[in-house]
Order: C-alpha cells, then structure tokens, then sequence
C-alpha cells in the first residue's frame, strides 16, 4: 500500500498572535540588510542581495581569513612579514609602507582595521596566497566565501580597491560581521580601536573612519567603505545589554550621510523592537497527520524557546502558518525535523522557522495498516467498493 500524495499542507497557527507595529525604516541607501543579532531577527532588507561593489568592506573576508591562519598556526602574531613592490605601489588609505619594511602581522592587522590599509591588505594577502600573489589570495577569498553560504560574494582583490567583478551584497556582508564576532571574540576587540598611529609615519592617517565609535551608543565595529562607484557605506555592529545589532549598507553620496544613516539605524533597532517568547521549547505549535502510525498524529514543537523581535507598537498581527508534507510517514523520532513555522509579522521580511517531533511515533500494528488500508480504499473508490461484494 502506497502513501497517497499530497501537497504541502498549510495550517493556521493557533493561539500564537502578537500586535505589531513599527515604521519601516526609509533609508537613502542603495542598499542595506540590518540584523538581530540575539535572535537571528530580519529587521530590514533592501536590495540585500545585489551584488555591489563593496569598496574598503570587503577588508572584513581578508580579515577573516587572515585570523583563520593566526588560530591555525600558518601566521603569528608577532611574526614580521615583508612589503612588495606590488603592496607598496596601492594609493588610497594605506599604512605607507614601503619595500624595506618588515611588519608585525599584529600591526597589518591593526592597519587594516583601524587604517583600512590598502598596502597591509596586499602584504596579508601576497603571505597567505597559494601561488604569492594577492590575485591568487582573491580567488581564495572566493571560495571560503561560497563555503561560508556568501553566494553573492566574489573577489578579485584583497581591499576593495575598484575592479570588475569585485562585488559582495549586504546580506553577505552582515553573514561575514556575525562570523567574525561569534568566531574570533579573541581579535574582535580590535575593530572598537579609534586609534592606531603606526610608526609615527603617517599622522593624516590614524583615525578610524566608523562614525559611530564615539558616540558612546554600543556601537564596536567593523568597518566602513567609500570608492567613487560603490558610494560610501559601513558594515557595523552595535551592543545594548543583551541584544546585539549587526547591518550593512552601501550606496550613500557623503560621508556626513553615513553617520547620519548609521546611527539611525542603530537607534531605530533598539528603541522600535523588544525581544519576545513567541512559543517556548517543546510547546506544540500544531499537530500533523502520521501515515501508518501507532498513533493518528504527532505534536508539532520548536527544538528551542521561539525568541523573536517584535515592534513595540502595534495594530495588527502576527500571521503564522506551520508548513509540511503529510501524512507524515511512521516511524517518526522525537526531535525529528518535520515541518517549518511561517510567520509574518508587519514591516518584517517573514520568518521561517523549524519545527520538530513532540514525540516517538512507531509504525502501526496489523489492525492500523487494515484500518488504513480500508480507508484508502473508501476514499479512492467510493460507494464502488462498498457495493463491489
């Protein structure tokens, strides 16, 4: 006897409505992705994923791969690295390092950083590289990035300096924030540094550009961009008790307009949205058909508390839809991943969320595959099969 077929199925999500409301955030920029950090919360997505010059953000991959190489013992920090004839000729921000220098990587590092150092760029990126040069390292950055799940990311240099085919999305940009934060927590620190006057040789250049460092508002990274084309933008982080914002965007006309943009955000994320418990561990969402089960049906929960953000003001709902193919055939184990939560909240892109097995459910005996069976039969035939004796 063959399961029958059926499509996805939609039930609605009982007893699990909120009010929301917030204004959705009007941004000048070309594009932007903002992110709950905390609760994995989508706040805003605008043109998340085109694929845009990234100009100085796309630092933050060579940054990260260079911290990789640190913690797996290929670089150390105290460890001098010498400057090419290549990394030397970079114009823009640079460390002004020339080919008789020999640099601590703890100070490329912070070069790249706090300086948004072309030329240090170059030299971590030329060390690092398979063949010894930076295009080599870009092609690298590329597939770390695909494995990574930054899908609208590709390299071609190691700073962002203006080259075709150099892009990243803002979606992947915050993907890249959040690893750096959770991944290195030992380096992080160094992206709240405002200062950095390497070796006394390039005063005009020790100031980091994050506007919002010194406004005593959480905010402690990451790292800003401006080239002609890719206009000005910033990915940064920002920290206010228990709840972390992380957002990218690009595609600003001044640098004023940056900090402007930027500390809106940062303002609006916090002061619009308050964490919720939507549904806590293990509590049934809904409940799902079984094929061939000892039992008819088998509860619906979410493996962990449902914490969500939420604006704080509201006139409406929020519409939720658990999604799965059923019957759902026996046996089934507790805790396996049977169906997504779909919720949809106001002015918030929509939230999918998985849900699992509440419990056990073995295969049926003889008398429940008769059972189903005859009812399969009824169903498919009709009075046919009641009459056919």
């Amino acid at each position: 006897m063959h399961k029958p077929f059926l499509k996805a199925m939609l039930t609605t999500l009982c007893g699990v409505v909120f009010a929301v409301q917030a204004a959705a955030f009007e941004t000048k920029a070309k594009a932007a992705f903002v992110m709950d950090q905390t609760t994995g919360t989508v706040l805003m997505a605008k043109n998340a994923d085109d694929a845009l010059p990234p100009a100085s953000m796309s630092k933050l991959m060579t940054l990260y791969m260079a911290f990789e190489a640190v913690r797996d013992g290929r670089l150390s920090m105290s460890e001098t690295l010498p400057v090419s004839q290549h990394a030397m000729n970079y114009g823009g921000s640079t460390m002004f390092l020339d080919t008789t220098d020999r640099v601590k990587v703890e100070d490329l590092l912070r070069g790249v950083i706090v300086l948004s150092g072309n030329d240090a760029c170059a030299v971590l990126a030329e060390t690092l590289s398979p063949d010894g040069t930076e295009a080599g390292f870009a092609r690298q950055m590329t597939r770390r990035a695909r494995q990574m799940g930054m899908t609208n990311s590709t390299f071609v240099n190691s700073n962002g300096w203006p080259a075709s085919g150099h892009r990243m999305s803002m979606r992947d940009l915050v993907l890249l924030a959040n690893r750096l934060i959770t991944d290195f927590p030992e380096f992080y620190p160094m992206f709240s540094e405002t200062e950095f006057p390497f070796d006394g040789r390039a005063p005009q250049n020790t100031q980091n550009r994050n506007p919002l460092l010194r406004l005593d508002i959480g905010a402690d990274g990451l790292k800003t961009g401006h080239t002609q084309e890719a206009g000005y933008g910033l990915v940064g982080s920002a920290k206010q008790g228990p709840r972390r914002v992380i957002f990218a965007f690009s595609g600003l006309d001044s640098a004023k307009d940056r900090a402007e943009v930027s500390e809106q955000i940062v303002n609006w994320a916090f002061r619009q949205f308050s964490e919720t418990t939507l549904v806590r561990e293990g509590e049934r969402v809904a409940q799902a058909d079984v094929w061939m089960g000892k039992t008819p049906k088998v509860g619906l929960v979410p493996a962990q508390d449902l914490e969500i953000l939420l604006p704080v003001l509201s006139r409406s709902a929020v519409k939720g839809e658990v999604i799965f193919n059923g019957p759902i055939e026996a046996p089934i184990t507790k805790g396996m991943p049977l169906a997504e939560l779909v919720l949809s909240p106001d002015d918030l892109p929509e939230m999918r969320i998985p849900l699992v097995a509440e419990t056990d459910v073995p295969e049926g005996g003889f008398m429940v595959r008769l059972r189903t069976a005859t009812s399969l039969l009824i169903s498919q035939f009709g009075p046919q099969a009641e009459g056919a004796s």
